[in-house]
């Protein structure tokens, strides 16, 4: 039983950070964060306070924390960065009211802090690309990631518009149609950004929003290869000494 267990709990780790959509098929995009880019992860801060910190909250993570860890100047953070808040130190609040966005959404849009470390950042990076019109759901838009989605497409001015295709047995695209990089999506009007332009900004808010779900694991993964070599220096240290301690010993 405890076995069964273990394996389960194997199984778990596994899929949790495996690029599975919702629906239980595999997602359409694969991202892999770059923590150390810091030009990316500043971009990606900054994107995120204009286009999402309206609705999501990151109230694990503080202003003066990115700050630092970005390299992003005081007064850069307060003009650019802080929308609800004067102090540095204050954790990241959306200035949308709770209950009204229960009855403007249907839910109170999630904190984002761990959203990366909970779903994937493949998942995220793929629902933020995903988006498509449909016009039986209430805000005209729908997600391949997550179906029936109560998020807007709050990107549509840079990504423009998408339409999802009917496909052929086989998985082929429609006649007229092209799959569009692995999503069974075409761009029928554009956005001000070309879709290259809008992967990369897609990208950086990924990879600041992975920053932001453990903002120490650069540190860690810094002091982590010290650490090791550390160990074994004090390896050899130890053996040698043994060997000194029992040199004229006598067996």
């Amino acid at each position: 039983m405890r076995a069964h267990k273990l394996l389960l709990a194997i199984a778990g780790l596994l899929i949790s950070d495996a690029a599975v959509a919702a629906s239980g098929h595999a997602l359409p995009y694969t991202y892999q964060p770059d923590t150390s880019n810091i030009a990316s992860m500043q971009r990606g801060a900054r994107d995120f306070m204009a286009y999402c910190s309206g609705c999501h909250s990151m109230k694990y993570l503080r202003y003066n924390r990115i700050g630092n860890d970005l390299q992003i100047p005081e007064e850069l953070l307060k003009s650019s960065l802080m929308f609800t808040s004067t102090k540095v130190g204050d954790q990241i609040h959306s200035a949308m009211p709770a209950e009204a966005s229960k009855v403007w959404f249907g839910q109170t849009p999630p904190d984002l802090t761990l959203e990366t470390r909970a779903r994937g950042a493949s998942w995220v990076y793929s629902y933020l690309r995903t988006f498509y019109v449909d016009t039986t759901r209430p805000v005209g838009v729908n997600n391949l990631v997550l179906p029936g989605a109560s998020m807007p497409h709050v990107l549509w001015e840079l990504q423009g518009w998408q339409v999802k295709e009917a496909a052929h047995e086989g998985g082929e695209a429609a006649e007229h149609g092209e799959e569009h990089h692995g999503a069974p999506l075409k761009l029928v009007q554009a956005g001000t950004l070309s879709p290259d332009e809008y992967e990369k900004f897609v990208g950086d808010i990924v990879n600041f929003m992975s920053y932001a779900a453990e903002p120490g694991k650069s540190i860690r993964m810094g002091v982590g290869p010290k650490a090791m070599v550390y160990l074994l220096l004090l390896l050899v240290l130890c053996y040698l000494l043994k060997k000194e301690f029992w040199r004229d010993i006598k067996h």
